[in-house]
């Protein structure tokens, strides 16, 4: 019966409590977990079929040298070959060297909206120089970009970050236009990130205009091509993928990427400086994890270290069985700045935390 509840997605209460996944440590306090009859949950077959069609080892090595051959020769006579992002974490800086290594002209970009921690501005700054890469930020409209993450606090929807992500990739995009370059480089990884729950994460540039239509004030300026604000909805993607031919190359989906290895070459050879805390080049993370821990008993570690032991990073025996409580990112002091950031009193930022 267990299992017959289980294939249907109806789990008790009892139950629920109880489930871990036979491979990883997902367990049922993940939304829209469902486990086969192994015990297998189903973030580990997205994992596998994701595995599976971005390969690593040999064949992954083989694809990544074809992608730099190809970016080499789209770049040829202009004065960069390819465009990544950049925060000053670990992940992208570590990208910028690879790139750097395999011989590529990067553009390193940085989105700014107004929450850089400064440990990771002089990351920044340090590895584009000793790396000679040039170094470009582009930084949002405060009004627009202040009205965004107040508007998200507003609808009581866990996706408090959805501006600055938007703004992220649309600022490669932008860049790509300016400088005609066709291919941007990403440091992401659903093997060290993990895969993030849809009910937790949901990233989607319509539903960015439609909570701004609901709860923002100060009209979003509008689209260009090289400057595109927080537009990045299906309209501009067409635009960008198939009219500009635009292809984003997640580098780390084939590159066997070791945290700790990159972060000894990051330290020895740029000087790179630890920010604190994982996402923590980004101040803004500090609110954020604390308004979801609090306000929607999320744990983005519950998905993250799950990825890590799947991806073999990690044992299930030394993963932490129960993840509860703080994490090192919710600063007080750091979280106090930021609601200041947004002018909102602490007994604002409170009733939000507490609205349905």
């Amino acid at each position: 019966l267990a299992k017959c509840l289980r294939r249907l997605g109806i789990i008790s209460m009892v139950e629920a409590k109880q489930i871990t996944c036979s491979r990883c440590i997902c367990d049922t306090t993940l939304p829209g977990i469902t486990f086969d009859d192994g015990g297998v949950c189903n973030f580990c077959h997205v994992h596998d079929k994701l595995d599976r069609a971005f390969p690593q080892g040999e064949k992954g090595k083989h694809i990544l040298e074809n992608a730099v051959l190809r970016v080499k020769r789209a770049g040829r006579g202009k004065k960069y070959d390819c465009i990544v992002g950049v925060s000053g974490g670990r992940d992208s800086t570590y990208l910028l060297y690879l790139l750097k290594q395999w011989g590529l002209r990067p553009l390193a970009i940085h989105f700014n909206d107004g929450f850089g921690n400064p440990v990771a501005g002089e990351n920044m700054a340090r590895a584009t120089e000793k790396l000679g890469i040039d170094f470009r930020t582009i930084t949002s409209d405060w009004r627009e970009s202040k009205d965004l993450k107040i508007a998200f606090l507003k609808s009581s929807t866990p996706d408090i970050e959805q501006a600055t992500d938007v703004g992220i990739g649309a600022a490669l995009y932008g860049a790509a236009v300016k400088e005609r370059v066709r291919y941007i480089f990403i440091g992401l990884s659903f093997r060290t990130e993990g895969i993030s729950p849809l009910e937790w994460n949901y990233l989607d540039g319509r539903y960015l205009k439609d909570v701004h239509g609901r709860f923002g004030s100060v009209p979003l300026r509008p689209w260009r091509p090289d400057d595109p604000g927080f537009h990045l909805d299906l309209p501009q993607m067409i635009y960008y993928a198939i009219w500009r031919r635009i292809k984003v190359i997640p580098a780390y989906y084939y590159y066997d990427y070791v945290r700790e290895d990159a972060e000894k070459i990051l330290t020895d050879e740029l000087g790179w400086i630890y920010p604190g805390a994982h996402y923590y080049d980004d101040l803004y993370q500090a609110l954020m994890t604390y308004y979801f821990r609090v306000k929607f008993n999320m744990d983005r570690r519950k998905f993250n270290y799950p990825a890590l032991v799947r991806s073999g990073k990690m044992t299930r025996k030394t993963a932490p069985k129960n993840i509860s409580g703080g994490c090192v990112i919710e600063d007080p002091e750091v979280i106090d700045l930021c609601i200041k950031r947004l002018g909102l009193s602490k007994e604002e930022f409170e009733k939000f935390l507490t609205h349905k």
